[in-house]
């Protein structure tokens, strides 16, 4: 038998094929590929470390810069169409055509940047740049969506270690680059080109649902994945600061990837341990019951006892149907009450003032430091630290949440107001201009628009259900670009202009065309940032109001509906398994009878 074989430790062809198709196809190795392709889908994060070569080689100003840089925060952020692809398409899909349009995109901006095709113009530059970003809302829908629907009750931590990754993906791809091509800036726009598409479409077939099946040790689990990624984390800032110091060789880049790689692989460690104990468990019981048969009596017939179905779950309705009547909270909102529902408002405004402010700062931190006299290693320095912070923002904020939800009914509402709080005094830092203020600010701004994503995706997840999820988070993002586009282009590009123009004709010069215009001083951001600290402080204040409204709904058990479904579930395979032995039995003493 096989359990025998098993527990004997012969492990032969047929068990070694058996466990590796239950590991290719297991829950936990679709975690994996969300992991891995969605640690190279932070393209649209890494602006700032070739923001300068585009705008040098093209002769732009800083508002048509800023400009860029809002379509490449519309396109990763708006993903609608992403959405609405998933709730009719297989995840596959999904996943493919983004990965066509990250290589269309960033493809055709490397051919502009280095001369291989004539100069586009500025819409058309737009057009790539919106393009290739917007293929990032395609992988994190078809990883993100997958992955919380397969994992219901852990959303917070899955939300926290897979969007975590994205943040730290920053990081891993400058690593990468710095390995391939040694430093110079136009490859790093084919790397962003090529290098996520060929993951995404390597794990087509690994990403997709899978029917929900509770498990004891699940959040141990999250977390032996989410150490390993610290410690990634952890060994990509130690080598950042060894670069900074001292003078690395090509061999020292490659050696450092290397060891980057061999950690983002280690989590294949803990996915084939989980899915080995779990082969065991179910070989054990396709067998046990076969042991059993000789020596038991005839089991009494099990009733099956019919499952009720939630209400949200009788019958189908229209998105049009019922808009401003939508369901309690927790049960699952069509898209149109969602949109229109006043919860979804606030979240609409938070994520303006919020991720639009900190995605401000974070798209100028090249200019910013220019501007207040940094060397050129010390903004790629910043552009890091930014991503393994911006990492560590996400875990944190949904591992935390999620612990203190579950233990003490911690609103993470409660928490994004906090974590707003918290991003005023980096933007301050940026507005006073403090000497060496900018590493500290780049810790702060990371963290808190890292810390803000998850906390709003689980949200949007508890309040409106996970019937139409994967639409509800694009709706939700598409507020960031509106918040980059007033903060960004209208204000901080504005007023950086108009201080670079004042500076020029102080020293009797006049602009001309096609000139780069460059502002030096710490007046370049001073009142932009104050007005994004103030506009953070409106958002945090906003937040409030939703803790208000929400405040009953999380002192309830608001992941009992999962819980009971799947008991259900488990209880309805167990009786028809049960079931099953006995006709097995009956079948086999009449054929002994009749012998």
């Amino acid at each position: 038998m096989v359990v025998a074989d098993i527990s004997s430790g012969a492990f032969g062809l047929k068990e070694m094929r058996s466990f590796g198709l239950q590991v290719l196809r297991g829950r936990w190795f679709t975690v994996l590929a969300s992991m891995l392709i969605l640690s190279m889908s932070g393209a649209t994060y890494m602006f700032s470390s070739y923001s300068t070569v585009v705008k040098n080689s093209l002769g732009y100003d800083q508002t048509t810069l800023n400009l860029l840089s809002f379509f490449k925060d519309l396109g990763g952020n708006v993903g609608i169409i992403a959405g609405l692809i998933n709730e009719v398409t297989a995840t596959w899909v999904v996943l493919l055509i983004g990965s066509f349009m990250n290589f269309f995109g960033y493809f055709m901006i490397w051919l502009a940047v280095t001369g291989r095709i004539s100069e586009p113009r500025v819409w058309q530059m737009c057009l790539y740049i919106c393009m290739g970003a917007n293929s990032q809302t395609f992988s994190n829908t078809g990883a993100v969506v997958s992955s919380v629907k397969n994992f219901p009750e852990s959303r917070g931590s899955v939300l926290g270690l897979l969007k975590g990754l994205v943040g730290l993906s920053g990081a891993i791809i400058t690593q990468l680059y710095l390995a391939f091509y040694g430093g110079h800036p136009e490859a790093l726009i084919l790397l962003i080109a090529w290098l996520p598409a060929a993951v995404s479409i390597l794990f087509l077939p690994i990403v997709r649902l899978i029917k929900y099946v509770r498990q004891p040790n699940e959040l141990r689990v999250f977390y032996n994945l989410l150490y390993i990624t610290l410690g990634l984390a952890g060994f990509l800032m130690a080598l950042i600061i060894m670069q900074h110091k001292l003078k690395f060789s090509r061999i020292c880049y490659i050696g450092g990837a290397s060891v980057v790689l061999m950690l983002l692989f280690l989590p294949l460690a803990v996915v084939i341990i989980e899915e080995f104990k779990l082969w065991r468990t179910k070989i054990k019981a396709v067998n046990e019951p076969v042991q059993l048969k000789v020596v038991a009596e005839n089991p009494a017939p099990v009733e099956l006892v019919p499952v009720a179905t939630p209400q949200s779950q009788q019958k189908p309705d229209s998105c049009f149907q019922n808009v401003f009547n939508p369901p309690i909270r927790g049960e699952d909102y069509t898209i149109l009450q969602a949109v229109f529902s006043i919860d979804m408002l606030i979240l609409f405004i938070v994520t303006i003032c919020g991720v639009g402010g900190t995605l401000t700062a974070i798209d100028n931190l090249g200019q910013i430091g220019n501007s207040l006299g940094y060397p050129t290693d010390s903004i790629n320095t910043f552009v890091s630290l930014v991503s393994i912070w911006n990492y560590l923002g996400r875990v944190t904020s949904g591992f935390s949440s999620e612990v203190l939800l579950k233990k003490y009914k911690f609103p993470r509402p409660l928490m994004l107001t906090l974590v707003l709080l918290l991003s005023c005094v980096g933007h301050l830092l940026i507005a006073l201009g403090v000497p060496n203020s900018l590493y500290f600010s780049s810790v702060i701004i990371g963290f808190c628009f890292g810390a803000q994503w998850p906390l709003i995706f689980a949200i949007i997840s508890e309040i409106f259900g996970l019937k139409y999820y994967a639409t509800l988070i694009s709706v939700g993002g598409a507020a960031s670009p509106i918040g980059a586009y007033v903060l960004n282009v209208k204000v901080a590009g504005n007023l950086y202009d108009a201080e670079a123009l004042k500076q020029l004709k102080s020293l009797g010069k006049k602009r001309e065309h096609g000139m780069d215009l460059t502002c030096v001083g710490v007046n370049c951001y001073k009142l932009a940032f104050i007005i994004i600290a103030a506009v953070a402080l409106f958002g945090s204040l906003v937040s409030f109001i939703l803790v208000i409204r929400t405040r009953k709904f999380y002192k309830s058990d608001i992941y009992r509906k999962f819980r009971e479904e799947a008991e259900a579930d488990v209880g309805t395979v167990s009786a028809k398994a049960a079931q099953g032995s006995e006709t097995d039995l009956d079948s086999k003493t009449r054929s002994q009878e009749n012998k």
